[in-house]
């Protein structure tokens, strides 16, 4: 039976398909159907060459989630003194609405970062081959690779949210990303993980469009 979803336009649901962090409702239980039911939606996602050398991980066991918990927790603590931290990131632009926007956003990450292990549901996206040893890769052939799984990953990202569930791209597990595959017996020479996805119901399901810059200071149209 489909899980009941929520009343949003196709234009609210693109814009408001947030990444999640506080809010997400680490104590409310969810069931392995409504995960199925976005994953009918994840798999109808384009693929390079319709390779669909994909492969899907839901980590729900208390024990591993805890330690994927730790793993992204000791990234978490290195990532924050990287230059592209979000807590360094766009802070000199003297655009106040932009650093407002990331002063936000820094904090949710650090709930994160403290609280991984704790979703109902861990969500780790994997792709056939190795991206960062194959011989002969190049620009083209990382690119194929990875177009062919992150558009099924925010499928079920924009699944999940049409019903009530929050979700995060994050990626600071890969510093970690054997030891965790032989965690939960994802096959490291064969398929690469990219990312890390908490799933969790949300507390409430109003969410906003975030603050962007004009798309004009984004968007060519015929030249750069």
């Amino acid at each position: 039976m489909a899980h009941e979803q929520l009343e949003l336009t196709n234009d609210e649901l693109l814009s408001t398909t947030r990444a999640v962090r506080k809010r997400l409702d680490f104590d409310r239980p969810m069931d392995m159907d409504v995960i199925k039911e976005c994953m009918e939606l994840a798999v109808q996602a384009p693929t390079g060459s319709n390779s669909q050398a994909w492969q899907f991980v839901f980590v729900t066991d208390e024990a591993k989630r805890q330690k994927i918990g730790d793993f992204y927790r000791q990234a978490f603590s290195i990532y924050k003194d990287m230059p592209m931290a979000i807590h360094k990131l766009h802070m000199e632009s003297g655009d106040k609405s932009l650093t407002d926007s990331q002063t936000r956003s820094a904090s949710s990450a650090d709930y994160l970062g403290e609280n991984m292990g704790r979703a109902p549901v861990l969500f780790i996206p994997c792709i056939a081959g190795r991206t960062d040893n194959e011989e002969g890769m190049n620009v083209l052939s990382q690119t194929a690779t990875l177009g062919s799984i992150i558009p099924a990953a925010w499928n079920f990202m924009l699944a999940a949210r049409a019903r009530g569930i929050g979700s995060a791209w994050t990626t600071l597990h890969l510093m970690h990303e054997k030891e965790i595959a032989e965690l939960i017996g994802i096959p490291y020479d064969e398929y690469t993980q990219v990312a890390l996805i908490p799933l969790a119901y949300t507390k409430g399901t109003n969410f906003k469009p975030a603050y962007r810059p004009p798309v004009e200071t984004v968007m060519h149209v015929n030249e750069w």
